[in-house]
């Protein structure tokens, strides 16, 4: 598969300003590109509509350009504004950065996070991506996939991140066993080094995956020892009563 950098790096870009507006300085960390990258970035894209910069706050924000995707872009701000709640009490009861991601091909696309109350706290994912098996979310993604779905996924060449990264198909496929039986996953140093997150899924009324909560935390003091059961179960809670107020 060829992959277009520009349009990779315009599409991260769109997706950052979909969930809130940012300036360059705001957008260039959520998007990991150079300042001077993303201006000329936002240029172009500015010239065909895609996006617009308010004059006095220097924020760019989505364009009319994009009309066509408004209804997209209102379930994303819907679920955004609607899980913020859910998110929050989470973070506050568990101690840790909580977020909420959705599929996107192959990865899971961070939409937002809610921080941790403690002094030392995670990184903010939001407007991030992470391959499926290297994350939480994407592992209770997986575990609900068709054979086929999980076969074509498992026979590509799965990347690593850390020297934790689970990448032995046969490794994944006994992960997922367990994680329809509990309901929520672990993953621990696999992502990012020093990072422990656990995850639950999230469906709508028709019983169809939305996407997954997530709790991360610093892998030193996440989870507590014996603890992780435990967690997973308020989660998993957490994204079954998420889940409840998608089926109104």
């Amino acid at each position: 598969m060829v992959i277009i950098q520009s349009i990779e790096r315009a599409f991260a870009i769109l997706r950052a300003l979909a969930i809130k507006p940012a300036r360059i300085s705001e957008l260039a960390p959520i998007v990991g590109l150079p300042k001077s990258t993303v201006a000329r970035m936002l240029v172009t894209l500015e010239l065909v509509g895609a996006v617009v910069r308010d004059e006095t706050t220097q924020a760019y924000s989505i364009g009319e350009g994009l009309s066509q995707l408004a209804a997209p872009m209102d379930f994303t701000t819907s679920l955004v504004v609607s899980v913020k709640p859910h998110l929050a009490q989470l973070s506050a009861s568990i101690g840790e950065a909580a977020g909420f991601s959705v599929p996107e091909g192959y990865a899971m696309h961070y939409l937002v996070q809610v921080d941790s109350p403690r002094p030392i706290q995670v990184r903010d994912y939001s407007g991030t991506s992470a391959p499926m098996h290297l994350s939480p979310a994407g592992l209770c993604v997986m575990a609900q996939w068709p054979d086929g779905e999980l076969d074509r996924y498992l026979s590509r060449s799965l990347e690593r991140h850390t020297p934790a990264s689970v990448t032995d198909p046969a490794a994944i496929r006994q992960r997922l066993t367990r994680i329809r039986s509990d309901g929520f996953a672990w993953i621990h140093e696999e992502f990012a080094e020093g990072l422990s997150s656990v995850a639950a899924p999230v469906h709508d009324g028709q019983g169809r995956l939305v996407g997954a909560i997530t709790v991360h935390g610093p892998a030193y003091r996440f989870p507590s020892t014996g603890e992780g059961d435990r967690i997973g179960a308020a989660v998993r809670l957490a994204a079954s009563r998420f889940s409840t107020t998608r089926s109104g």
